[in-house]
């Protein structure tokens, strides 16, 4: 068993399979994935660990958002690959070109919900702004360089999230946390933890990390990790804003999917 799927990964929510083996076939059924894909190098007994995890963790990520399944699989566009590729030191990554999430076989847990994040993130943007936005183009990252949005009340939840998110509280100046990102970026010569994509994932895995319904091969590391404590997540002030207005987009947005359906 690899180290990745030895270990276990803590969850207290509801028992959404009954105890029962589901496969990757059953998650495209139920959620609607445009595809998944398995690594030729995972074994079988693997494959069903893996595709355990990753039906409690989508079931629970559903039940945190308040959403229908088509929210989970971007109605239908998102892909996912499991122990295919990657790159030395990177346990996850999403790929806008194709709209794939991607974790490794062996650390990939608990990246699940920074990874959807930035799926949601790509997928949004076309939603969100108006004229479309180049194909590789993220939300959060249009929305910092001001690109007109269309009116809409579940769109102006998203608005107040980007701007808690990257602005101070008047509007005027960069947040307490983008200056932070900066900070520590220039510490490391480097662009990364302040970009706008990545700043968003991680304020969304952290927000959901601190809710009542923990699963551990979803999210983990937001609260006591080294970079926890670097501060590279949203201090409890922040996150509380940016959960009370996601969670309410979520459950706005799976309001309407379900009144139309």
């Amino acid at each position: 068993m690899s180290d990745g799927l030895s270990r276990q990964y803590y969850r207290n929510g509801p028992p959404h399979r009954a105890g029962a083996d589901v496969s990757f076939g059953d998650l495209v059924k139920i959620f609607g994935f445009n595809s998944i894909h398995i690594g030729r190098w995972v074994q079988s007994a693997e494959q069903q660990q893996a595709a355990n995890l990753f039906f409690d963790a989508l079931c629970d990520l559903q039940l945190l958002l308040q959403v229908p399944e088509q929210v989970i699989s971007l109605n239908g566009s998102l892909a996912l690959t499991y122990g295919i590729g990657g790159q030395r030191g990177v346990c996850a990554h999403y790929q806008p070109q194709g709209r794939i999430l991607a974790l490794a076989k062996n650390a990939g847990g608990g990246s699940l919900a920074h990874e959807w994040f930035h799926a949601f993130d790509h997928y949004i943007a076309s939603k969100l702004f108006s004229p479309t936005p180049a194909a590789n183009r993220f939300a959060s990252r249009c929305w910092l360089d001001s690109l007109p949005q269309h009116s809409h009340p579940l769109n102006e939840l998203l608005n107040q999230a980007f701007s808690s998110l990257f602005l101070s509280a008047d509007g005027s100046n960069e947040s307490d946390f983008f200056r932070h990102c900066r900070t520590l970026d220039a510490s490391r010569q480097q662009l990364y933890l302040a970009m706008p994509e990545e700043m968003a994932a991680r304020a969304f895995e952290h927000m959901l990390q601190r809710q009542s319904v923990k699963n551990s091969f979803l999210v983990s590391g937001t609260l006591q990790s080294k970079a926890a404590k670097l501060g590279v997540y949203p201090d409890e002030a922040l996150s509380n804003r940016l959960s009370r207005l996601w969670l309410a987009y979520f459950r706005a947005l799976g309001q309407h999917l379900r009144r139309q359906g």
